[in-house]
């Protein structure tokens, strides 16, 4: 898989321990900064977007077992890249459905999404929920219970398809 096709890049998986949704950003916000893959603004609105667009996908209405997970992101003008950003969270975090924003889950695993493509956005977020869905219950489960970052990378590299 040549670097230009892959979403998934190893200085940018993280295992975080953090226990809330402003904590997580903050930290992985940082990370992503001090490698100029975000602008100084991103923190401030990707913690702003998830209030008003929350991006928590309930896995439980498809099957029971499925862990949820969700997928932040924030407008092209703050990412200096395109990438997507895997975060393990170590203890869940409780998180606002997409579908139904009155709703809570607790999350353990994110995709965050890095785009400076607009066109490219929709795209991305359908990769992921496509891919989700293909790996069947088993597969995800072993995904969002790593907690090793390079596995995950080596997880993700393997089985997520190549644009």
């Amino acid at each position: 898989m040549s670097a230009e096709s892959n979403l998934f890049f190893e200085d940018t998986v993280f295992v975080c321990d953090r226990t809330t949704q402003e904590d997580v950003f903050t930290e992985i916000a940082n990370k992503l900064s001090l490698k100029n893959y975000v602008a100084p603004a991103f923190l401030e609105n990707i913690i702003e977007r998830e209030k008003g667009y929350p991006t928590g996908m309930d896995m439980s209405v498809v099957d029971p077992e499925l862990p949820s997970f969700a997928v932040p992101h924030t407008e092209v003008e703050f990412v200096h890249t395109r990438r997507i950003v895997p975060v393990k969270l170590t203890t869940p975090v409780e998180w606002h459905s997409m579908i139904d924003p009155s709703q809570t889950f607790p999350v353990s695993f994110l995709f965050m999404i890095l785009n400076d493509n607009k066109e490219a956005q929709v795209g991305i977020l359908a990769k992921i929920m496509d891919f989700v869905n293909a790996l069947g219950t088993d597969r995800v489960k072993e995904l969002f219970s790593m907690t090793d970052a390079k596995a995950i990378y080596q997880f993700l590299v393997d089985n997520f398809p190549a644009d």
